[in-house]
């Protein structure tokens, strides 16, 4: 059976489909534990019960949230062996180590200790139940963790050696894939975005009671702890988004010169604050990138290579070449890659037949032209580019509502702290609003680490199309559907019992 676009396209839907609807459920779980396990602090610490009904509170909106992630996130991981057989039979070595250390460590301690916290009350100490309470933050953020370092690898794979004796990466340092800046920077980039989206979550249903003049007292605490989280995380947010932007600048250009629809290189180069991209451009010829623009001078290269007047390659420089600032075109890596397939075919034919000089040639060959082997099975230079405006406007999105969020949290902050914020109700609708702004934020987010890197699999390694399952495409057809109808039936669950508890309000709940 042959693999066809349209297999790997359906494939790359199905995935895309249960990556998006998992990561609806994620964040909001990795910042709750932490504001439930402050709150629950403050109650241990001071005694009072109202502290202890609002810990309460948050924690039960916060097991149906966990508990209907956790049903995307196992399906996700599935789909590596029925859709994508191929990548973990290459990478599966390297690959499935995080994986396994995730559930084998993180999972296992977020679920144990995530039952004494939920069903513990008055069954175990103040001291102990709070343990657990932090443990499953902990957890939770651990699980994450690997998660991250397993994604990172994909987008800067380090620590691995080709066998070309089994076509497969074999690990070679563990270290170097946990400690692999690039999984370093998206951790930390990612659940301090997850922190903020809970914050978000919090203060808009506090908002919410505030706007209905119900658990006033509570509402206000929720507001103080979530605010002043967010505040500092948001903070967070940027430095490590900055560090991520240089990461992606050393291992994938291609990739943020798309976020920046940069198509020719540039000293200075400046970031787009706001801008409308010219639909109608093509690749090498004399039009326009932008319909429309305003640009932060000489902020992209100081963001990606921390000078102001570093030289900052476009799509068309990673396309065609730059032989004038050292930039290898696509082009010819694609002439590398085919040398080094071939180089791969000869090598295996000669060790078959038992011919060692000739294998050993081979051999040589292959690994003076390897780093490229992955252009290889690209059919043009363009394959290469990912899609530009969904990158462009995705980020910008993210970038605009980051911003927005941090103004947010002071504003917020300032009024609950002078007790003002009750007659503010454009803020506090503002507050509620700002709750979908959040899973918006988050899923562009994605959507440019993910299709930023198209077309591969593993960057500059493995195109998604040769790790594809080789399997029926209307079979994935049909389990995409099923996925859509599954998924959108949990949220659907998810939204209406939210949305029965909060309407309960905090003594409804207890």
């Amino acid at each position: 059976m042959e693999i066809t676009d349209v297999l790997v396209d359906w494939s790359r839907a199905q995935f895309a489909l249960t990556a998006l609807y998992h990561w609806l459920f994620v964040p909001l779980t990795l910042g709750l534990t932490f504001i439930v396990a402050i709150m629950e602090s403050i109650y241990v610490r001071t005694g009072d019960e109202w502290w202890k009904k609002t810990t309460q509170f948050w924690m039960t909106l916060l097991a149906i949230n966990f508990a209907i992630g956790l049903a995307t996130g196992i399906i996700m991981e599935f789909e590596f062996g029925t859709n994508w057989s191929n990548y973990s039979w290459i990478v599966g070595d390297i690959f499935g180590a995080p994986l396994a250390i995730e559930g084998l460590m993180a999972f296992f301690m977020e679920s144990t200790f995530f039952a004494v916290m939920f069903f513990g009350w008055n069954k175990v100490s103040k001291k102990t139940h709070l343990l657990s309470t932090w443990l499953v933050a902990i957890g939770s953020n651990l699980s994450a963790l690997w998660i991250l370092v397993a994604n990172g690898w994909m987008q800067h794979p380090v620590g691995m050696y080709f066998n070309p004796d089994t076509a497969r990466n074999e690990m070679q340092n563990f270290g170097d894939v946990i400690f692999n800046p690039n999984a370093v920077s998206k951790f930390l980039h990612t659940v301090s975005s997850g922190y903020v989206m809970a914050s978000l979550f919090v203060m808009g249903i506090s908002a919410w009671y505030l706007l209905k003049k119900r658990d006033t007292l509570f509402a206000k605490r929720s507001i103080i702890v979530s605010a002043s989280f967010g505040l500092i995380t948001s903070l967070f947010v940027i430095t490590t988004g900055d560090n991520s932007a240089y990461n992606v600048a050393q291992t994938q250009p291609m990739k943020l010169a798309v976020m920046e629809g940069l198509y020719k290189g540039e000293n200075r180069a400046g970031i787009v604050a706001v801008g409308v991209l010219n639909s109608e451009k093509k690749f090498g010829d004399n039009q326009k990138a932008f319909d429309f623009k305003i640009e932060i001078p000489s902020a992209l290269s100081f963001l990606g290579y921390h000078k102001i007047d570093a030289f900052v390659p476009g799509i068309e420089d990673m396309l065609y070449g730059n032989s004038q600032k050292g930039v290898m075109g696509i082009s010819q890596k694609i002439k590398e890659g085919k040398i080094a397939i071939e180089a791969l075919k000869e090598y295996k034919n000669a060790k078959k037949i038992g011919d060692k000089d000739r294998a050993e040639i081979a051999k040589e060959r292959f690994e003076a032209h390897q780093a490229y082997m992955g252009y290889g099975y690209l059919q043009k230079p363009e394959d290469a580019v990912p899609n530009i405006a969904l990158s462009f406007y995705s980020f910008h999105t993210m970038v605009a509502l980051g911003t927005w969020f941090l103004i947010l949290f002071i504003i917020a902050l300032c009024a609950v702290l002078r007790d003002k914020i009750s007659s503010k109700r454009w803020l506090l609708w503002a507050m509620v609003w700002s709750i979908p702004l959040g899973y918006i934020a988050q899923e562009t987010g994605w959507i440019v680490a993910e299709v930023g890197r198209q077309p591969w699999a593993i960057q500059d390694l493995l195109p998604v199309g040769m790790a594809t399952s080789n399997i029926a495409s209307s079979s994935v057809m049909i389990t995409f559907w099923l996925f859509a109808i599954l998924f959108t039936g949990l949220l659907i669950a998810e939204i209406k019992i939210m949305l029965t508890q909060i309407k309960l309000g905090v003594e409804g709940g207890n």
